[in-house]
């Protein structure tokens, strides 16, 4: 049965794009995706997010125990002439597995003896619109950035867009260079400076050249709060 809060149903459609639902609940979800723009777009936000997450890792070895399982259906639809990829795909166990694996690499990723910082990212959403995800930004370990488009958008020729990231209320926002659209933009640690969780990043539209003052004053195009991995 599908949740009628909004936190329980985002919650589903994550669980749901990691593969961690048994058939009959993925089915469900399914057609519920294809009756419902929001939660299909909402669907669609958290592939982009998990992939972003992906990226930062490094591959993981599956179970010997499942690759035997995979040989076995391979060897017995060997005399039929096709293996039947379908069970792979759909694989309840696979996908559980998969999931686990990530998420200890993730552990693993952030553990002391191997990283010295967290790993973050930001998906940038236009405001009041959280099934609109418009921009990426992953900060590695080391603090370089990479801002990376999710969707193609239009904006006025005789204006920029210009990006910004908040830490210190006290201190105010910071602008961390303008943005070509559509292109990703690469900035180093020494130019971002530290990221913690909860850190702003946002986009404004601004006059040529950006703001003539060091603050936005355009008005917000996409928005987002950096995430710890």
């Amino acid at each position: 049965m599908i949740p009628e809060q909004p936190e329980a149903q985002r919650l589903l459609i994550a669980e749901y794009v990691l593969g961690l639902h048994s058939r009959e609940q993925s089915a469900e979800i399914e057609q519920w995706l294809e009756q419902d723009d929001d939660a299909a777009s909402l669907a669609n936000h958290w592939r982009e997010h998990w992939l972003g997450a992906a990226e930062l890792l490094e591959p993981v070895p599956l179970p010997p125990r499942l690759w035997r399982e995979i040989s076995r259906r391979t060897a017995s639809e060997d005399s039929r002439g096709r293996f039947d990829w379908q069970w792979l795909w759909q694989s309840l166990t696979l996908w559980r597995t998969v999931s686990v694996a990530l998420l200890v690499a993730v552990v693993l990723l952030l553990g002391p003896l191997r990283v010295p910082a967290p790993v973050y990212t930001v998906v940038l959403q236009a405001p009041g619109e959280a099934a609109s995800p418009g921009w990426r930004v992953t900060v590695s370990a080391q603090g370089d950035l990479q801002l990376t488009p999710l969707s193609e958008s239009e904006y006025p020729a005789d204006r920029s867009v210009q990006f910004w990231t908040l830490s210190d209320p006290a201190l105010g926002p910071r602008s961390l260079g303008l943005v070509q659209p559509g292109e990703s933009l690469v900035l180093p640690a020494s130019r971002v400076g530290g990221v913690e969780s909860g850190q702003l990043f946002e986009l404004t539209l601004e006059p040529p050249g950006g703001s003539p003052a060091d603050r936005p004053t355009g008005p917000v195009l996409f928005i987002g709060r950096a995430v710890a991995i």
